[in-house]
């Protein structure tokens, strides 16, 4: 089963692939049944949270252009699955959704943001993500220390300690990769605990938001940084030298 938005007042520049790029922040995206002469298009999405979140963005714009995103029903969100597991994009809180959009280069009016903020309140989206960290913190400690044990109690050699043991336990089912993202930045320091409150916390500003964007986007860039310093670190030489390259200005995406 599919769920779907129909979206209008395309730009005729805008390309389906960057359709897709946008809306596959929502969730994941079906199919897209793209009409460029008329400018309009319906999305696909797998999840009922993915197309509600889509309907969010009416009234934005992309390429230029202002978007109209409708839908023939009202979604509804879905509850999180009764043991945890592996969380998709449309689990997310809206508000992390928009940050994340945000530290691409789109542009979201303070409205749109509001709106986010306001869905997630209202729908308690943020205190079902919480409980969901909670049971993770709660499975993934006892399988990896014992009954009754949490991760988040432990000193953080023993929370690498703890990942370590969970990713031999679980890792054919996804469980660890997520431990260990999670408490790296949700236990380890105190900017975690800023950043785990941001995605467990109803009570948020539009400027929340747009820090959390900067967040993002400056750790994608040190991740960028990483990769081409272990790539240039894999050549030997005058060869494994590498080149400066120009900055690539940013593409202004106003929605």
């Amino acid at each position: 089963m599919s769920y779907t938005v129909h979206v209008s007042g395309i730009a005729p520049t805008t390309t389906q692939a960057q359709l897709h790029d946008f809306f596959s922040f929502c969730g994941k995206i079906s199919s897209i049944d793209y009409r460029e002469k008329d400018g309009k298009a319906t999305i696909y999405f797998e999840k009922a949270n993915a197309a509600k979140t889509a309907a969010m963005l009416n009234g934005g714009a992309l390429d230029g252009s202002t978007l109209t995103v409708t839908s023939d029903v009202a979604h509804q969100d879905e509850e999180p699955h009764a043991t945890p597991g592996p969380y998709e994009q449309s689990d997310k809180p809206r508000a992390g959704i928009m940050a994340e959009y945000l530290a691409k280069g789109y542009k979201l009016s303070d409205q749109i943001l509001e709106r986010a903020i306001d869905m997630d309140s209202k729908q308690g989206i943020s205190k079902r993500f919480l409980s969901y960290f909670h049971s993770l913190d709660k499975s993934v400690g006892e399988r990896a220390l014992g009954p009754e044990q949490t991760v988040s109690a432990k000193v953080q050699s023993t929370v690498d300690n703890a990942t370590t043991q969970a990713r031999a336990i679980d890792e054919q089912k996804g469980f660890s990769k997520i431990a260990n993202d999670y408490y790296t930045w949700a236990y380890s320091s105190p900017f975690g605990q800023k950043v785990k409150a941001f995605y467990t916390d109803t009570s948020k500003q539009v400027l929340d938001i747009h820090e959390e964007a900067k967040r993002i986007a400056n750790q994608e860039k040190e991740k960028a940084k990483g990769s081409t310093t272990q790539s240039g670190a894999s050549g030997s030489g005058a060869a494994a030298e590498a080149k400066p390259q120009a900055p690539e200005a940013e593409k202004s995406k106003d929605v």
